[in-house]
């Protein structure tokens, strides 16, 4: 068994994964960013390292500094949760490369092979399972985007070779959008994934969304832990997740599982896994009917990693599948055979993100944590890192918690989701509690025959608006506005060794250094609020005007440079937020006196991103 394991992640993942570790007698590591130092899962790890700035591209998604951090702390596994580098195989080739030190999940061959859509299509198709009509080598021109859509019809998904989660993919609906669609799918994979290879696919307009939980070991064992349904989607993310499908006959879930574990054996995949497919919903069903075998399925991606909902195929199956990719990882065989897989009742995962659904999901700029009161109670299991007091960090996802509801069939589960996410009591910031309540009580959901489409395009917005009336709590924190915070540096030795320890006092004078010695060791960090920033933020000379950001979010793309006329209207950038690009207009006319950001930028809200004379 391993001794020591770094998680190369933050949040509840982090706390997730360590979890298990704990259960297994493992000591953990976490690593942090600026931004994180008071966070949740570096109170939880045995020790924890600084591994850059608030930017992720600086910290969390630096090979080096990770690496180093497994060293330092003669760490002799790295599991990299979801996210981040979870899918980078360079990086899972760095840590396979690295004397000592191991890397829990599927080898890094395995994950080019199969994170790049175009060769995991390739697999999937000798391996007889079915594809959506699309390309198996990378477009490059506008002309094959047009071309495609005269032989198989509008409209057509653009996706980048390494996305997924909505990222790098476009659609085009005429062959006049072919050439921007492209270069802005190319531009996303590029800022994303380092990859501006993209491909094409027939877009499917009403497909649900099924995917099923692969686990493999080193000897040639692959199981399919039965199937999640992920139709609930906002923008290509996920909302709500459960499983089994209440869409799908056991004879089709039979099918599609199959699917997986066909193409996890010919990709000789091992460790965990998810299998994503699109399947053809009848848009004539109504609640009680299901989709049989003669439905269409389509393989769409894999995840080379573990999901953000592979709670609810734990909660089924009770099987820990954090646990098994560690002892996957230690050339441990599978425990259990296929036939004594089996799922039992039904199981909900709620994200539990920091948003307002009423306008259009807008993510918090910040806040703290005056209530965090979860719920508890028979089937009822929180995933979450945070606690009362906690400053919400917000350079990264929106993701607070997730609640996971389990119960003897989904008609008892979905009663029970009610009362859990009516206990959850969170004051100080917005979240989506009141969204997934309305959920709970809407026609579609609870019939089970809403697709991916469904919240973009047919529920009203003004029924968000209500539920967030309804059952929206205080959200604007003012506690602690007016503390001052005094932070000093220290050098003390504790067993002959020196560290250089940073302290703050919170509301209180300054801490007097002189004869000041060593402070006590060995506590985790209790909770505190913290500083979320870390990114110095955009700064420009604005005294003729200035483009300031209106969100947080990433540049991706710069259109203007010092001394260029720019008129009302023109686009001066391009800014990713919550997965979606947004054109950044000036609303006057004037000459660029500077530029204060550059492609891959992070900037907060109120950012000057342009200046003018």
């Amino acid at each position: 068994m391993f001794d020591k394991v770094l998680v190369a992640n933050r949040g509840e993942i982090a706390v997730r994964v360590m979890r298990a570790c704990e259960e297994l007698g493992i000591d953990t590591v976490a690593v942090y960013s600026e931004a994180d130092k008071d966070s949740g899962h570096v109170r939880y790890a045995d020790e924890a390292y600084n591994v850059g700035p608030a930017r992720a591209a600086d910290s969390y998604l630096d090979h080096e500094a990770v690496v180093d951090a497994a060293k330092k702390a003669d760490a002799d596994a790295i599991h990299p949760g979801y996210g981040f580098l979870a899918e980078n195989a360079a990086f899972a080739g760095k840590v396979e490369e690295t004397e000592g030190v191991k890397w829990i999940g599927p080898s890094a061959d395995s994950m080019e092979q199969l994170g790049e859509k175009t060769h995991a299509r390739k697999t999937m198709r000798e391996a007889d399972v079915p594809i959506v009509p699309g390309t198996t080598d990378p477009v490059e021109d506008p002309a094959e985007v047009t071309e495609f859509g005269e032989e198989h019809g509008y409209p057509i998904a653009i996706k980048a070779e390494g996305g997924g989660g909505g990222r790098g993919m476009k659609v085009v609906r005429s062959a006049e959008e072919a050439e921007d669609q492209l270069e802005s799918a190319k531009r996303e994979g590029e800022a994303y994934f380092d990859n501006d290879n993209v491909y094409l696919e027939r877009y499917l307009e009403n497909p649900r969304h099924i995917e099923v939980q692969i686990i493999a070991d080193h000897h040639g064992n692959v199981r399919h832990l039965g199937e999640r349904d992920c139709s609930l989607q906002r923008r290509h993310q996920k909302v709500i997740e459960e499983g089994p499908s209440p869409a799908l006959t056991d004879e089709l879930r039979e099918e599609i599982a199959e699917a997986a574990r066909r193409g996890a054996d010919a990709a000789g995949y091992y460790n965990a896994g998810t299998f994503e497919f699109l399947v053809e919903e009848d848009t004539e069903r109504e609640g009680g009917e299901l989709l049989g075998p003669e439905t269409n399925f389509y393989f769409l991606e894999v995840n080379t990693r573990i999901q953000v909902e592979h709670t609810v195929t734990e909660e089924l199956t009770d099987i820990d599948i954090v646990k098994s990719q560690i002892r996957v990882a230690q050339d441990e065989e599978l425990g259990f055979s296929q036939d004594e897989v089996e799922l039992e009742g039904h199981a909900m995962e709620f994200r539990i993100n920091a948003e307002n659904a009423a306008n259009d999901f807008a993510p918090a700029t910040g806040g703290d944590l005056e209530t965090y009161d979860p719920p508890g109670g028979i089937g009822v299991r929180l995933d979450d890192a945070l606690r009362q007091g906690d400053e919400l960090v917000t350079d990264y996802d929106s993701m607070v918690a997730k609640l996971i509801v389990h119960g003897s069939d989904r008609e008892e589960c979905i009663v029970r989701s009610q009362r859990a996410l009516a206990e959850y009591d969170i004051e100080g910031i917005p979240t989506i509690i009141p969204f997934h309540r309305l959920m709970l009580e809407d026609d579609a959901f609870v019939a089970g025959t809403h697709t991916t489409k469904y919240l973009d395009h047919t529920l009203d917005p003004e029924r968000i608006e209500e539920a967030q009336e309804k059952w929206g709590g205080k959200t604007d924190s003012t506690a602690g506005d007016d503390e001052e915070v005094v932070e000093r540096q220290f050098t003390v030795e504790v067993n002959g060794k020196r560290f250089e320890v940073d302290l703050e006092e919170r509301g209180a004078a300054a801490i007097p250094t002189a004869g000041a010695s060593g402070g006590s060791g060995g506590q985790k960090p209790q909770p505190a609020g913290g500083d979320s920033g870390g990114s110095d933020g955009a700064a420009a000379d604005a005294e003729g005007g200035s483009v300031t950001a209106e969100m947080q979010g990433t540049i991706l793309d710069v259109n203007v440079q010092a001394g260029d006329e720019v008129a009302a209207g023109d686009v001066v950038c391009v800014l990713e937020a919550m997965k979606m690009e947004n054109d950044v207009v000036a609303d006057r006319g004037g000459t660029v006196s500077q530029v204060a950001v550059a492609e891959g930028d992070s900037v907060d809200m109120g950012d000057v991103l342009v200046a003018f004379e």
